[in-house]
């Protein structure tokens, strides 16, 4: 594992600033704290699954990271907003931002009513907002910063029973657009992040049948398996001071199937 990462960059001008990850307990998100973490970062993450948020918390402290974990439910914006000071208090003003929390339960149109629809849209952009709003100043003041919302191939292929979900990736792009006009004249960067059918555990356990592998393969330009330390590579990138002059953009990492 070691010398498979040594293969890969790391970024000098992320040391020493700190992140701050939603749904970062498992999945994509754990992924990036740990790869953040790993390029010297002191990385803030919430998640409403407390039991795996304090596991990755102590094995990357016990490693030597500056790292804080909050137990939060993004669809409680003041706690959320609580959570960011809080990160910010502790481990510094928050340089970089990843809108990463989701939940892409499958829904059929038929069954949504208020309720589930206000949920939706609440689990999966809604956040994003009141989150870059609550770090922006602050990155401002530090001299710029890296907002980076997650987006979803699913606002772009043929899938079925996701109507809130697949409006709300949507949203997050069209968000991202303006955050990053808005945001623009203090240095702040704010970009989206595409990906296409990454190999977690839950996609995994739950998605991943032979009848879903045959259409990865097929719909792919490159038929390997893509897994969250791909995804994790471009996020270090855009966070990074490398990529600069980039933003309101949209970085597809999906094997080619858009």
């Amino acid at each position: 594992m070691i010398e498979a990462e040594a293969a890969f960059a790391t970024y000098p001008s992320l040391k020493g600033r700190t992140a701050f990850v939603s749904g970062g307990a498992s999945g994509l998100g754990a992924e990036f704290v740990e790869q953040l973490a790993r390029q010297g970062m002191a990385v803030g993450f919430v998640d409403v699954d407390e039991t795996r948020g304090r596991a990755l918390e102590r094995r990357l402290a016990d490693g030597g990271a500056a790292v804080r974990f909050v137990p939060c439910d993004v669809r409680d914006v003041p706690a959320l907003q609580a959570a960011i000071a809080e990160v910010a208090g502790m481990l510094g003003t928050i340089r970089l931002l990843v809108n990463n929390a989701a939940n892409d339960h499958r829904d059929r149109v038929s069954d949504m009513d208020v309720a589930l629809w206000d949920d939706r849209i609440a689990v999966n952009v809604r956040h994003h907002f009141f989150a870059a709003q609550a770090v922006a100043p602050g990155m401002r003041d530090a001299g710029g910063g890296s907002i980076v919302n997650l987006g979803s191939i699913s606002a772009h292929i043929d899938l079925m029973d996701l109507p809130g979900y697949i409006t709300a990736k949507a949203g997050v792009e069209g968000l991202t657009r303006t955050l990053a006009r808005e945001y623009g004249p203090w240095a702040v960067r704010v970009n989206c992040i595409i990906p296409g059918w990454i190999m977690t555990e839950k996609q995994l356990a739950e998605w991943v049948t032979p009848e879903a592998e045959a259409s990865i393969a097929r719909n792919q330009c490159v038929p390997q398996k893509l897994y969250p330390d791909d995804v994790a590579r471009m996020l270090l990138w855009l966070a990074a001071d490398d990529s600069r002059s980039c933003t309101a953009q949209q970085w597809v990492v999906d094997g080619g199937w858009l």
